[in-house]
């Protein structure tokens, strides 16, 4: 009984034949070797950044889409003080002005946007002290029903910042570590940057009476 041989006879393969073959084989082997070094991994941690970087800016867009109607209602408070309103709506076209690119989530970009951010923030918080000399103001249902959504997305922003800087950090960690820094650096994985906590802030931003 006579078995057939399925060895390969590498000398009868044509040399066009064979190029293709060795290509394959150097993309196969590229491939396996980027796995290997993280490079998928990268790519998933780099888009849950970016996922999350799309929640902050929802929650912050939600507070500023609150603040018109707040100061409206506001306003409708006698002698209630100007110039503390001028500064919230101020401090508001600042802070929606300020826009990151998703994929340029650098520590210069993220530390303008909080800047920005943290400005408004100073600013309701100094409307929210001048509310208590307006009893009238503090019993408006509509009033305190505003204030009641705008203290619920506070607390929201500081949920989504403190997850942005939690996939941030394992992003930053995985591109750092070896030998995955040399796959970041080939393919253009850069640091991205976090929400700084501010001089003496441990908490979200106080807006209650």
């Amino acid at each position: 009984m006579k078995f057939e041989s399925y060895a390969v006879n590498w000398h009868k393969i044509k040399p066009k034949s064979m190029k293709k073959i060795l290509y394959i084989l150097i993309a196969f082997t590229a491939v396996t070797s980027l796995s290997s070094c993280g490079y998928n991994s990268m790519v998933q941690l780099d888009e849950q950044v970016t996922s999350q970087w799309g929640q902050v800016q929802n929650v912050y867009q939600r507070r500023a889409d609150l603040i018109p109607n707040l100061v409206a209602s506001v306003k409708g408070a006698a002698n209630f003080e100007k110039e503390t309103l001028t500064q919230v709506i101020e401090a508001r076209a600042k802070a929606t002005s300020v826009q990151v690119d998703p994929s340029k989530l650098t520590p210069e970009a993220i530390q303008q946007f909080q800047a920005s951010q943290s400005q408004l923030s100073s600013a309701l918080g100094r409307l929210m002290v001048v509310v208590e000399k307006y009893p009238d103001l503090k019993a408006n249902q509509n009033f305190l029903e505003l204030q009641s959504q705008l203290e619920g997305t506070e607390n929201r922003i500081s949920v989504e910042r403190m997850k942005f800087n939690e996939v941030t950090g394992q992003y930053n960690t995985k591109i750092r570590s070896f030998p995955n820094n040399m796959t970041a650096g080939l393919f253009g994985f850069e640091k991205k940057g976090y929400f700084q906590a501010e001089a003496g802030a441990n908490k979200a931003p106080q807006v209650a009476f």
